[in-house]
């Protein structure tokens, strides 16, 4: 039988988008240890965060940058390219501390800076609020590129994210782009809905060059978006349509200063009553 930790473990990391706070009130008040077992989960948060690609505040800032797999160093800290700092990440709060100058150091910090620059105008021109990075990676031979994007509203019950995953060798002066897109929604007013998708990715590219990556990317994000909407209309004209109960067609005009007198299911089906 799982232990308490393995169970809980299970429910962090399959959390939706936006929750694992509430996640850890619920967990708090659900076990018999109580804040004793936060320290315990810390190694599922942190693979929650890493996976889902958290984003955290660095300290005294407005900015918000990525935690995941591919700028991690040790300890809990991570670094982020772009600000030129390293920080230590607290996985089961969400939050970060101890800020610290960490220059960039790669053989490709050209191309790096080049891919931040020419990610920001893509990401602000299609996602309103989102992060990305761009990082070293398999021994300065390759680069990660990583976008997400979250939307809350918690009010409304539903939360969203899109997470974009790539990775570019750079030895090669012809190369492709590898990676993933996903899109995690959660709507849970009276009900509880979830909608997981994961599109594999592999672009080829002329030449390793931040316009030539970033225009191949935007392309594959904006095909996949076109890509599922079609899928939506098809499943709203196709199975939803046949889970709803169809109204009697009478082929009658509707008398509508008599409305208030119908009754339903009869009258207007052309029934008679009793």
């Amino acid at each position: 039988m799982a232990s308490t930790i393995e169970l809980v473990s299970s429910f962090i990391e399959g959390a939706p988008p936006g929750e694992p706070p509430y996640l850890t009130i619920d967990v708090q008040a659900l076990t018999s240890d109580g804040d004793d077992i936060l320290p315990s989960l810390a190694p599922a948060f942190a693979r929650y965060n890493e996976g889902q690609l958290a984003t955290v505040k660095l300290p005294g800032s407005s900015q918000e940058v990525i935690v995941s797999e591919f700028n991690r160093l040790e300890d809990n800290r991570y670094f982020d390219t772009e600000s030129q700092t390293s920080f230590e990440m607290d996985h089961t709060t969400q939050t970060a501390s101890n800020a610290q100058s960490s220059p960039l150091e790669s053989q490709n910090a050209d191309l790096i800076k080049s891919l931040l620059k020419s990610l920001a105008v893509h990401a602000k021109e299609h996602y309103p609020n989102c992060s990305y990075g761009v990082y070293p990676i398999e021994n300065d031979s390759a680069v990660a590129i990583l976008l997400v994007a979250n939307r809350y509203s918690p009010n409304n019950f539903w939360n969203g994210r899109f997470r974009a995953i790539y990775q570019v060798p750079v030895s090669d002066s012809s190369s492709s782009v590898t990676g993933k897109i996903h899109v995690d929604v959660h709507y849970y007013e009276d009900g509880n809905v979830a909608m997981n998708t994961t599109k594999p990715v592999n672009l080829s590219i002329n030449s390793v060059t931040a316009e030539s990556i970033i225009s191949r990317i935007a392309t594959a994000e904006r095909d996949y978006q076109e890509e599922l909407n079609r899928a939506f209309v098809q499943m709203a004209e196709g199975a939803f349509k046949g889970l709803r109960r169809q109204l009697p067609i009478t082929r009658q005009k509707v008398e509508w200063e008599k409305v208030g007198g119908y009754r339903l299911g009869q009258d207007i089906s052309g029934g008679k009553g009793r």
